[in-house]
């Protein structure tokens, strides 16, 4: 395989940028995008000087989309590593348990991410001190003093809320707090963290930057040399990393990052329209609305808005009819695929939604044929 050197990526559009991240150096006769490398030990007679060593610390692969994401993450900055992962939550559990010890305060969003009260009961067994608060209105202020860490969800999963990362990245600097995002329903494209004062950026690739459902991925980028040393060190102590084939296939998806997220959020907006518009009255939340709670603030930070649409029918008996009516949208979990699915929320446990709350995650399909869909599957479930 050839260097996997940097291209020296020029400023540019989001789509050039999508397109490129992370290639090698053209050299004559290889792919623009080398294959997976499938090793777990590589040659390594004498002192072993070179990157590559055993297959649990680093890989070819993974290398070359770390500095893709990188690029996305942070366009032009130098200093700033990414690191990729089996999986979004392995992303996350790294920053954690890399950076707190028993005694410490960490802030976590109480209406996030359904696995985080599973995380909190981990860093609670290990004597480390949880707060909550929800992310709208930037509350977590209120809890602030004295944490070591303050883990921001915004646009918040699934509720949507959205915080002002610059302002609490400022004041949690200011109390001696690391601040960490969780960027997974924005994308790099649609937001960048690190831009707005964040230390890390984590997010689960599984979700809309790979946009096809089909692998596990999550990746870390940070720009602190000594906290993403510890990061990389958690990594490799837990082994949760990604396989080559997953890393390789993520990517390639990359190339089509800024179409996907373009139609998709264009979509996402259509549908959050023509539910708004519905005559019954459906709590429609999505932060490209202009009436949304969000906006304002999601406006301020955020290149584009995501392709997440929440909104609450009056009943669970009435949330699966309508589910069971649609024809273009899967009843899956997940969120960020090319292919629309939607889900009662309240299946699962551990969100604080009502029974009838629906999670829809809006696809690439042709918007009429979506709002088409969805508008005629609210109309056979009223019955």
């Amino acid at each position: 395989m050839s260097d996997p050197g940097p291209q020296g990526l020029p400023s540019g559009g989001d789509g050039t940028r999508a397109v490129r991240a992370g290639l090698p150096e053209p050299v004559k006769y290889e792919p623009t995008l080398p294959g997976p490398v499938f090793a777990a030990h590589f040659h390594l007679p004498g002192e072993p000087t070179g990157p590559y060593t055993y297959g649990r610390d680093e890989n070819p692969t993974w290398t070359l989309l770390e500095r893709a994401v990188g690029e996305l993450e942070a366009p032009g900055e130098d200093g700033v590593e990414t690191l990729v992962f089996a999986s979004g939550m392995a992303a996350i559990s790294s920053v954690l348990f890399s950076r707190l010890r028993s005694g410490d305060a960490v802030v976590l969003p109480g209406d996030g991410y359904q696995a985080l009260p599973l995380v909190r009961a981990q860093l609670e067994a290990y004597g480390i001190e949880v707060r909550t608060a929800p992310t709208g209105g930037d509350a977590q202020l209120d809890v602030l003093d004295g944490a070591k860490l303050l883990w921001i969800e915004t646009p918040s999963n699934p509720g949507l809320d959205v915080c002002d990362i610059r302002r609490l990245a400022s004041e949690a600097h200011a109390r001696g707090a690391l601040v960490a995002v969780d960027n997974t329903l924005a994308t790099p494209l649609g937001q960048r963290p690190l831009e707005l004062g964040a230390d890390f950026s984590v997010a689960s690739g599984t979700k809309q930057l790979t946009g096809h459902g089909d692998l596990l991925l999550g990746y870390v980028t940070g720009r602190d040399a000594e906290a993403m040393s510890a990061v990389r060190r958690w990594r490799k102590i837990v082994g949760a990393i990604p396989g080559p084939m997953e890393a390789w296939l993520a990517h390639r998806s990359l190339a089509t990052l800024q179409l996907r997220v373009e139609r998709q959020s264009a979509n996402a907006l259509a549908v959050a329209e023509a539910l708004r518009d519905w005559p019954e009255e459906l709590g429609v939340r999505y932060p490209g609305l202009p009436a949304d709670p969000s906006y304002a603030i999601a406006s301020r930070q955020m290149r584009g808005f995501g392709c997440v649409v929440s909104f609450t029918l009056p009943t669970r008996a009435r949330a699966e009819r309508f589910l069971d009516t649609l024809r273009l949208v899967d009843d899956a979990t997940s969120f960020g695929g090319v292919r629309s699915t939607a889900e009662r929320r309240g299946r699962w446990g551990g969100d604080a939604v009502p029974e009838g709350f629906i999670r829809m995650s809006v696809g690439a399909e042709d918007p009429e044929d979506l709002v088409a869909d969805v508008l005629r599957a609210l109309d056979e479930s009223a019955g």
